[in-house]
Formats: structure tokens, C-alpha cells, sequence
């Protein structure tokens, strides 16, 4: 047996036992089974709710997103304020007309401030909607985009979530468009991804550090978010819900979680849409370090190409090795498949779709070295932290 094959043996039984790893002792992420499928009882009296919705550019959805806000079943005082960021195509005019025909619901339309230095374009839209809300001095305070669309009983099963667990955080992951081709290959493993660097139960564990959120739905209490800091302890950061959250853990339990009744709008429809979104923040996600960045594009090569590599072409003990790491990820990978209704196939391909994540945090990094990072919407944050 050549020294190739010996290494190739070494490597494969590595990447085996980190899968056993990640598999038994990473909070059996991989389940997927913090959902919201269980109804929690209703609260003596429902709190006062107010939703800030920050859009920047979102003419095609953000009518349907304040349509189901609008339609909510809340039985308490659901107040909404849209903050339209300096958009150009229609945004405000869109919301303006929609308030104007919606009296059942307080939904006031912002026309936000020019964004001042040391913000993030969101954070600085999110403050302006927090500020304006506090005339009805709201007991929570519903982050949500505008291109996300809630069922009708999402805000109170929230609210009673939150009452029952006494969580200062109650967030939902949406589910993401998974139509075309672009999202099929990416939207899963995405999800996938962020349940391991944050598996939700440890999340919901007021004694483990792990805090993670999905900034697309995030119920905040306002004493909470007050002690915290507010939203300019976080004003600068790219990943703002997730910061938020480690800000927030602090103060009390927190919560994440699957649903079906939150869902975004927002379509990936081709390669080059899922890599601006992906390396928006992915190196933030890395404290812009480059040696993090090295560690993690080796761990990544190590986890999921090794394995295919010795399955595929290295003989005896290796392939074996690889043959079962490989399984073991396609397993693995298969709740989160079965949530977004594909094919138990789309697991085999997960070291291939782990390959273009590995690029996309790459070009991240060149984007921050060229001082690009963190571009959305024609805003470019070059003095953003991860943090």
C-alpha cells in the first residue's frame, strides 16, 4: 500500500469521525426538529405589539408582506410601521396606498432619514420604525422584512410562545423560496449550514452560549431589547439578528425555530443572486479573519470533498471510509430535504453544493479586501463588523 493510500485512509477516517462528531454530539441539529407544531395556551391578556418592517427597494413584495400583517388574528393591540429606506421604485407609495385603505390596522408609513455614518442601512431603518412605535409603548417589538408573509395566527403564536417560555427573543426561521433551480441547490443546504453553526436546541438553552436568530421574524421584548443596549448597542453589525441574539441572551431565554407560517418571498433565481446574498456577510460570519477563513475552506475540503474524493478513486480502506461519511452526510441531510419537499437524491449532492459555498466565502473575502463587503442595494458597508 502506496503512502496515497495510506493518507488517503488517514483523511477519510478523519472526516468519518467528524461526521460521528457533528451527528451525536452538535445538538442533534441535523433533526430539524425545533418546529413551531405544538399550540401554546393563550395569555391572560395579550400584550402590545408593534411590527417594524424596514424595506429598501421591495416594490414587487411589499404588499403581500403587509397584507398579512394587516390580516393577523391578533386579538391585542397590533400597531405597524413601515419604514421606507430612501427607496426609489414606488416602495413608500405602495405601503402609503395600502394604509390609506386598510383603516382596521394602525399602519404608519416612515419616510426614513438620510443614513448617518456608523449604520447598517437595516439597523438605521430598524431604529426610526422602534422610535416611532414607542407613541403606543409597545410590550414587544416584531422585526420582520418586507418581503416576508406571515399567516394569520403567526404574530399570536408568537406572543403566547413567548409569554409561555418567558423568552426575550422568539424568532422564526422562514421558509425561503425553494422553486428554481439556483434555490433547490441552495436554499436546503443553507438551512442545513445554519442549524449546525447554531443548532436551535442549544439556542433555547438559557445555559449554553450558542444564540443564534433569523432576522426575516424576530419578536423582541422592549425591556429587553432596552437593557441590551437597543439597536445602536448593534448599529454597525452585517449579521444583525444574530448579534441581536447573543445581546438579548443575556437578558433572558431565547428561541428559534422552523415554521411553515412565516415564508419569504425573495427569489434566488439564478447562480449569481444566491452568491450576493451568500457573500454579503459570509466572512463576516468569519470576523474577517484570515485565518479563521484558511480553517474553516480546510475543514470544509476535509468534511465534504475528502470523503467523495476517496469514494470515488482511491482503492481499499479509504474508499470505504469515504463510501460511509458520505452516506452518513446524505442521511443527515435528509429532514431538511423532506422540509422543502425534494428528493432524498439532493443529499448525494451535498459535498458538491459544500464546494460553492466554499467559493462564495472566498469571494467575500476578496470583496472585503477590495472594500465591497457587505453590498446590498446599491449600499456598500465598508466599515461593518461581524459583531
Amino acid at each position: 500500500m502506496s503512502w496515497v493510500t495510506y493518507f488517503a485512509s488517514a483523511v477519510s477516517a478523519i472526516s468519518l469521525i467528524v461526521w460521528a462528531y457533528l451527528v451525536l454530539t452538535r445538538g442533534f441539529f441535523w433533526l430539524s426538529s425545533v418546529r413551531d407544531d405544538k399550540s401554546p395556551p393563550a395569555p391572560a391578556v395579550w400584550p402590545a405589539i408593534a411590527a417594524v418592517v424596514p424595506a429598501r427597494n421591495e416594490a414587487d413584495s411589499i404588499a403581500d408582506g403587509l397584507n398579512s400583517l394587516l390580516r393577523q388574528d391578533y386579538p391585542g393591540l397590533l400597531s405597524i410601521y413601515l419604514v421606507d429606506d430612501n427607496s426609489d421604485d414606488g416602495t413608500g407609495d405602495i405601503a402609503r396606498r395600502l394604509a390609506a385603505s386598510t383603516p382596521p390596522r394602525h399602519l404608519q408609513v416612515i419616510s426614513g432619514a438620510a443614513l448617518p455614518p456608523g449604520w447598517t442601512g437595516k439597523l438605521w431603518a430598524v431604529k426610526q420604525g422602534i422610535a416611532a412605535a414607542e407613541a403606543t409603548a409597545p410590550d414587544y417589538v416584531l422585526l420582520t422584512d418586507a418581503d416576508i408573509v406571515h399567516a394569520p395566527d403567526s404574530v399570536s403564536w408568537l406572543v403566547a410562545h413567548a409569554r409561555q417560555g418567558g423568552y426575550v427573543l422568539s424568532s422564526f426561521m422562514a421558509k425561503l423560496r425553494c422553486t428554481s433551480l439556483a434555490e433547490r441547490i441552495h436554499v436546503p443546504a443553507f438551512i442545513f449550514f445554519f442549524q449546525m453553526l447554531y443548532p436551535f436546541r442549544w439556542v433555547r438553552q438559557p445555559r449554553n452560549r450558542t444564540a443564534g436568530a433569523a432576522g426575516g421574524c424576530m419578536l423582541v421584548d422592549t425591556k429587553a431589547l432596552r437593557a441590551a443596549g437597543g439597536i445602536e448597542a448593534i448599529r454597525n453589525a452585517l449579521i444583525d439578528d444574530c448579534t441581536l441574539a447573543r445581546r438579548l441572551k443575556t437578558q433572558g431565554p431565547i428561541w428559534l425555530g422552523l415554521t411553515e407560517r412565516v415564508h419569504s418571498l425573495r427569489p434566488y433565481d439564478s447562480f449569481a443572486e444566491v452568491k450576493q446574498m451568500i457573500a454579503r456577510s459570509a466572512y463576516a460570519q468569519l470576523g474577517f479573519s484570515p485565518w479563521l477563513l484558511a480553517g474553516t475552506i480546510l475543514g470544509m475540503a476535509l468534511v465534504y470533498l475528502a470523503p467523495v474524493l476517496c469514494a470515488l478513486f482511491v482503492p481499499g480502506l479509504a474508499r470505504w471510509l469515504g463510501l460511509a461519511a458520505w452516506l452518513i452526510m446524505a442521511a443527515v441531510f435528509q429532514p431538511t430535504l423532506r422540509f422543502y419537499k425534494l428528493s432524498p437524491l439532493w443529499g448525494l449532492a451535498l459535498p458538491g453544493i459544500a464546494l460553492l459555498y466554499m467559493y462564495y466565502t472566498l469571494e467575500s473575502a476578496y470583496r472585503h479586501a477590495r472594500r465591497r463587503g457587505g453590498e446590498w442595494k446599491g449600499r456598500v458597508h465598508v466599515n461593518a463588523t461581524s459583531v
